[in-house]
C-alpha cells in the first residue's frame, strides 16, 4: 500500500513524506537477519553467514540433529500438550474406544527441518567457544570473500 502525506503551507498541501509498505519491508539479494521482540525490531542486511560453523556442526551433530528430528515428528495430541495423567487417561480411552476419537497429528516437515536447524545451531555455539574453531573459521570467511563473484 503506497500513502502519500502533505502538509499544508499556506493555503495549499504539498506532499512532504511517502510511504510504500511493499518497499518497506522488502530484502534486497543477500543474508539477512531480522529480530522481532517486545515493542520494537531489528534488521541487519548483508550478514556472513557462519559457513564453516554450519559445515563442521553438520557433520559432528549428526546424531543430536537425528535426535532433534525423531523428537519432532512424534506423535501428539492436535491442539495442547497434556500432562502423564491425561495421557494415561487418553490412552485409556483411545484403547476403549478407538483411536478415531483420540486423534494425534505429526509435526510438520517445517517442524522437523527447524528442529535439526536448532541442533546444528547449539553444536556451532560450542565449536566456536575454541580460539582455533574461531580462526579457522575468520581464515575460511576470508577465503569466501576473495573468492566471491561480483555482480
Amino acid at each position: 500500500m503506497k500513502k502519500i502525506y502533505y502538509e499544508k503551507r499556506g493555503r495549499r498541501y504539498v506532499p512532504v513524506s511517502e510511504y510504500d509498505s511493499e518497499y518497506l519491508d522488502s530484502f534486497s539479494k543477500g543474508t539477512h537477519i531480522v529480530m522481532v521482540y517486545p515493542g520494537g525490531q531489528s534488521r541487519r542486511y548483508n550478514i556472513d553467514p557462519n559457513y564453516a560453523a554450519m559445515i563442521a556442526a553438520g557433520r559432528v551433530a549428526e546424531d543430536a540433529i537425528c535426535r532433534a528430528i525423531s523428537k519432532a515428528s512424534e506423535m501428539r495430541p492436535q491442539r495442547t500438550p497434556i500432562t502423564p495423567g491425561q495421557k494415561k487417561a487418553w490412552e485409556k480411552l483411545a484403547k476403549e474406544l478407538g483411536d478415531e476419537l483420540c486423534p494425534l497429528t505429526y509435526g510438520s516437515a517445517r517442524d522437523h527441518a527447524e528442529a535439526g536447524i536448532q541442533a546444528m545451531q547449539e553444536e556451532a555455539d560450542k565449536l566456536m567457544k575454541h580460539e582455533g574453531v574461531r580462526k579457522a573459521y575468520d581464515h575460511f570467511m576470508l577465503m569466501c570473500e576473495l573468492t566471491k563473484e561480483t555482480e
